[in-house]
């Protein structure tokens, strides 16, 4: 069963409300591999049409034993230049963006993506605060 999910080789994606999950199998030392290959699927698999307001991105890329020389930043700009025009219109409405890498059961990188809403919720507090973006 695929639970929702559109694709069937390296990409896959899958809409959940407002959430959009996009797998990529595999992974590469090379950052510029990703942006085609993201893009293509999206172009070719993707049907709803982008949106404005601020977004959340969530990017992880998980490893099996030692971690890839890959900067994590340029990483997360291949792949918002990816999913840009199909997700959202700009880039720039990437109000909060999280990078990282872990150990993981398999080599692949989950990108989540959903509208950032106004109540600002404890993942959004800063560390070492009890409420958010304040000290009380």
């Amino acid at each position: 069963m695929n639970q929702g999910w559109i694709g069937a080789g390296k990409v896959r994606a899958r809409e959940s409300g407002d959430v959009v999950e996009i797998t990529i199998d595999g992974l590469t030392t090379q950052a510029k591999y990703y942006k085609p290959l993201v893009y293509e699927f999206m172009r070719k698999e993707w049907s709803s049409r982008p949106a404005w307001g601020d977004y959340v991105v969530e990017i992880r890329m998980e490893h099996v034993g030692d971690p890839p020389t890959l900067d994590l930043d340029n990483l997360a700009k291949a792949l918002l230049d990816a999913i840009k025009g199909y997700l959202f219109h700009d880039d720039a409405q990437v109000a909060r963006l999280l990078v990282e890498r872990f150990e993981g059961e398999r080599e692949r990188i989950c990108i989540r993506c959903h509208p950032r809403t106004a109540r600002i919720g404890a993942e959004d507090a800063a560390p070492g605060r009890s409420g958010p973006w304040r000290a009380d």
